[in-house]
């Protein structure tokens, strides 16, 4: 398989620049005295800048005639000190440029971060998570760079280079015609970078995220990978999209390389015009050596401040494209979370006609109808393979179906919102996360304003409340990665009692007892039964007791519903089902 089989994906939208800068605008707009205060404090330190070469002229002109040393010695004084000024307004205007651009870095990562926790789960599936990771990490620390770096830059650039074409002016109006030499140089190579610049950079971001992409999707699904022998088809597309940000990489480097070429040719022809003019002046009578000297070394401050903005260039090409992308992402709409229940007609989960696939030619579920009535438990059994948990992502609305639909009392569970969905339906896989951090936060994202009785109660639900109580700090005990460790039956109990916080009133387990071990899946199974009861359940059984226990079963076989009916009606219908239950008992007896 080439490259370039694989399947288009659909992608975040990446803002123009005029919504990029307008969005950057705004977040400045709250910083404006403090960035009236950095552009003050450049322009003093520009200006105090310019005093050493201007007294370094007069000292050319000093001992050209015979001065006194002290005179000499009285300048060397003022230059040291105008020094000490210029680096002290400077460190206090970059310090001040990064306070203002560090808190419009820090506000641009938690909006980004809470509209990527915002968006619906079946965007992010469709993108892909390695696009919207890349964003994430890699363009945030782009136009980490950029706001860090290069906007104080261009601020102290900016400054210098006004205030040094004044120095030359004030000195005699004929130097700025350096500027009007070289400003053509200037402008013409400024323009051609950013004319072609931006597709360079954005073309390399995309880059960037298409290799996130095809190397975390394997990383995920690793056992996948190993199973079915897919690691040298994967390398081989993976090397592919590395060696494309090479390329993308080595344009942009060509594109640098022609930038600082040309900044070079200005720089000699702008000390040839100083050099000819001040040629004319001394000439004539018109300027001392020391002025022409002075002059000079002011188009040398010049070319310092004009060579950094123009250095600059690269920084905020590649931050602006990087922005570009994430202005995308919070440009994207999410669904008004609303009333969940609006609507409700009481009727629980009804799914008819449901048909998906991950691609167009192969359906996964095909015509798939599910009742769940209120407070009913339905057991979804089949083989692996057969479909089960893919049924319970589109059933939770994770995944979008290609046909059909399935209502919560009522209303379309697509159509709700992942907020709203949220607080009426809760998925319990066997992937349960705990975060770092007191285990009172982590339970309470269930419900943020349950208080400890409430919390207690659904560890005793859960049936975790014995080792918490055991742990030295309770429900203040730190766990995760640098805390207390948390085996796999435990973190399904915390994820069971979060469940119970949350409240919804359906609740889809799909096969959260599989990696506990006998002993440990008995105990997730009584404390499952103790947070589902009152509450309405599709349950993924790994175990058929689970089934057994349950007030209905679904037999699912190749993506569509073969029986329904309870555990006993199956059994002595003496189909599918009967024969799994059969192979079971045989199982345990072996045991």
């Amino acid at each position: 398989m080439s490259t370039t089989d694989s399947p288009q994906r659909a992608t975040l939208a990446v803002a123009d620049w005029r919504r990029t800068i307008g969005h950057l605008a705004v977040r400045l707009r709250d910083q404006r005295l403090r960035l009236f205060a950095v552009v003050v404090t450049m322009a003093a330190a520009g200006a105090f800048g310019l005093v050493t070469p201007r007294l370094l002229g007069s000292v050319v002109d000093l001992v050209a005639h015979g001065g006194d040393t002290a005179d000499v010695l009285a300048r060397a004084g003022w230059m040291a000190a105008a020094a000490i000024a210029a680096a002290a307004c400077a460190g206090l205007g970059i310090a001040t440029a990064a306070s203002v651009f560090e808190s419009v870095l820090a506000s641009l990562r938690e909006d980004m971060l809470e509209k990527v926790l915002g968006l619906p789960i079946a965007r992010v599936e469709e993108v892909g998570s390695g696009d919207v990771l890349s964003r994430a990490t890699d363009d945030v620390d782009k136009v980490g760079d950029a706001i860090g770096k290069a906007l104080p830059s261009v601020l102290m650039s900016g400054a210098g280079v006004v205030v040094t074409l004044i120095g030359l002016a004030a000195l005699d109006w004929r130097f700025l015609l350096v500027a009007v030499v070289t400003a053509p140089i200037y402008i013409t190579t400024g323009r051609t970078y950013l004319r072609l610049a931006p597709p360079v950079y954005a073309e390399e971001r995309v880059a960037a995220a298409n290799r996130a992409h095809h190397v975390l999707g394997p990383v995920q699904g690793l056992p996948t990978v190993r199973a079915f022998d897919l690691g040298a088809r994967l390398s081989v597309r993976i090397d592919a999209h590395s060696w494309a940000v090479v390329r993308r990489s080595m344009e942009a480097a060509v594109l640098r390389s022609r930038l600082f070429g040309r900044l070079n040719l200005a720089e000699l022809v702008g000390m040839g015009v100083i050099l000819c003019v001040g040629f004319v002046l001394v000439g004539d009578g018109t300027l001392t050596v020391g002025a022409t000297t002075a002059a000079m070394l002011f188009f040398l401050a010049m070319f310092d401040p004009i060579g950094r903005l123009m250095y600059v260039l690269d920084d905020l090409q590649s931050g602006a494209a990087a922005l570009g992308r994430i202005v995308g992402v919070l440009d994207e709409t999410t669904p008004d979370a609303g009333d969940p229940h609006v609507g409700d007609d009481g009727s629980g989960l009804v799914a008819e006609g449901i048909r998906f696939g991950y691609t167009d030619d192969h359906l996964i579920l095909d015509e798939v109808s599910v009742t769940i009535r209120p407070n009913e438990h339905v057991a979804l059994v089949g083989v692996s393979g057969a479909g089960k948990s893919t049924l319970a992502a589109v059933l939770a609305g994770i995944h979008v179906p290609v046909a059909g639909t399935a209502r919560l009392g009522g209303v379309d569970v697509a159509a709700m919102g992942d907020a709203a969905r949220a607080r009426r339906i809760a998925l319990l896989t066997q992937e349960v996360h705990v975060f770092s951090g007191p285990l009172r936060d982590d339970l309470l994202l269930g419900d943020p304003d349950a208080d400890d009785e409430r919390v207690w109660q659904a560890l005793e639900k859960a049936g975790a409340a014995e080792w918490v109580r055991a742990l030295d700090d309770g429900l203040d005990t730190v766990v995760g990665e640098h805390g207390h460790e948390i085996d796999a039956m435990t973190t399904q109990q915390l994820a069971l009692a979060r469940i119970d916080l949350l409240d919804a009133e359906l609740v889809i387990v799909d096969e959260a007892t599989a990696d506990a071990g006998s002993a440990g899946a008995s105990r997730l199974e009584q404390a499952s039964a103790a947070v589902l009861a009152g509450r309405s359940a599709l349950i993924i059984a790994h175990r058929l007791s689970q089934a057994a226990a349950a007030d209905r079963i679904i037999h699912l076989d190749a993506g569509r519903v073969v029986e329904t009916g309870s555990h006993a009606e199956l059994v002595a219908a003496g189909g599918g089902y009967s024969e799994i239950w059969a192979a079971w008992l045989r199982g345990r007896e072996e045991l």
